[in-house]
């Protein structure tokens, strides 16, 4: 017998993740790879792989235990193993052919719309100003001495609670109040002042039916208000001409299925991403969190919403700018993949640029796109639809597939000016597919 520890893998920068399902019991056998149980963090869960083959003896944690890398999972014999103990895991590799394929890109049958010149980016963001107070409309029970405490302090004694004889506001509870406004992250504080949602007994009016949300959703849903609430939103709604992009698409699928590739549309709008952040450099930056000052990133790492069983996740492509359109899309379908069976690394999707958020393949015209913050922008895809477009040489309408575009950006970095600016760059890059290949 040959007992051996089962530790947790490098799962990233995350510690004291949650262990939701544990798939092995004593006694079972496992194979190199097989799945010992599932974690998740505020990000995605993912399944433990065994890193050998061996029989499982003991458990040493339960579902609900908080686990990081190097804690016990179990205790495996792998001299008992019926599977051999070392089956070196398959890793797909790819060997680019000797000639690369270049096609013949046709001349767009459409001139290219005129983009205004962008400006160069301000040194410094748009000033933020200080949060406003909330009267909370209630009548405060305090006596004129604590209501002057309180005024001295910029205190809103309506929003503080008294722990005085029948609820009177004591000196103390403004020193209390103050102190825990003080200890509130900012992003917290800015929300100090928001009602609550009312409870409400939805049964009395019918028959209803209660469904618990995932932890991921859960989680999700706290950060996307955060992020709603912190970033002041705008979004630029327009439209791209996406007609002779589409047709090279098609005229490329059977070079890329030789290479075991689906060649998307997300692909080649994640170059066009990239080359407008390039010309707008204050789009791929992030404001410090002291909101003084714009961190300028120099690399291009793109992120994708991607739709799974448990919830939105948003993997990360790095590197975008130093890629094809057909790693590029080797590597969208990898990462959707493991996505979706619970296997994404937390490592994949951190260190975002910019995300990009596709609904063409469900439908609708338009929609308004959260910020993935600490990202100042997000771009939002939706069905492309064929419509008529006047064409001044042959004056006459022609039909042409039209793309929305719907891009929510945070106001305190950017302008309106500028994310008018992006789009029409955009629109400009993707109505000739020849500017994507520079």
């Amino acid at each position: 017998m040959s007992i051996k520890e089962v530790l947790v893998p490098d799962i990233g920068n995350f510690k004291d993740v949650e262990v939701i399902e544990i798939m092995v019991a004593p006694g079972d056998e496992v194979a190199t790879d097989a799945s010992l149980m599932t974690v998740e963090s505020d990000k995605a869960a993912m399944d433990i792989p065994a890193p050998f083959a061996g029989i499982v003896k003991e458990i040493r944690l339960k579902v609900g235990d908080k686990v990081s890398e190097g804690s016990l999972i179990l205790l495996m014999d792998t001299a008992s193993a019926g599977a051999p103990a070392t089956a070196a895991p398959v890793v797909k590799s790819f060997t680019p052919p000797a000639a690369t394929v270049v096609a013949e890109v046709p001349p767009p049958s459409q001139p290219a719309p005129e983009v205004p010149a962008p400006k160069a980016p301000r040194s410094q963001p748009n000033p933020v100003a200080a949060h406003p107070h909330f009267d909370a409309g209630k009548a405060a029970h305090a006596s004129p001495a604590v209501r002057r405490f309180a005024r001295e302090l910029g205190a809103e004694i309506g929003l503080i609670k008294g722990s005085g004889p029948r609820g009177r506001i004591l000196k103390e509870d403004v020193q209390a109040w103050v102190k825990g406004e003080l200890a509130k992250p900012k992003s917290e504080a800015m929300g100090a002042g928001v009602a609550p949602a009312p409870a409400v007994d939805f049964a009395q009016f019918g028959e209803i039916e209660t469904q618990a949300l995932s932890r991921i959703k859960k989680l999700s849903g706290v950060n996307l208000h955060r992020n709603w609430v912190t970033a002041p939103h705008v979004t630029q709604f327009d439209e791209a001409d996406i007609t002779d992009l589409e047709d090279f698409r098609k005229s490329m699928q059977d070079e890329a299925a030789k290479r075991g590739v689906k060649l998307t549309l997300l692909a080649f709008m994640m170059k066009a991403v990239v080359n407008a952040l390039r010309t707008f450099p204050q789009f791929n930056a992030s404001l410090a969190a002291d909101g003084e000052s714009l961190v300028l990133k120099k690399y291009f790492h793109i992120g994708f919403a991607c739709d799974t069983p448990d919830g939105l996740v948003v993997p990360v492509v790095r590197d975008v700018n130093k890629k094809d359109v057909l790693d590029i899309a080797r590597e969208l379908g990898e990462l959707s993949e493991l996505a979706r069976e619970r296997k994404l690394k937390v490592d994949a999707m951190q260190g975002g640029c910019f995300t990009i958020s596709s609904l063409g393949g469900i439908g609708g015209t338009a929609f308004t796109p959260i910020i993935n913050c600490p990202e100042v922008a997000i771009l939002g895809l939706s069905r492309a639809t064929m419509k008529p477009v006047w064409n001044d040489k042959t004056k006459d309408f022609e039909p042409r597939l039209v793309l929305p575009l719907s891009l929510s950006y945070d106001h305190r970095v950017i302008d309106g000016a500028d994310g008018a600016r992006f789009t029409s760059h955009l629109r400009l890059m993707l109505s000739d597919v020849r500017r994507l290949l520079l």
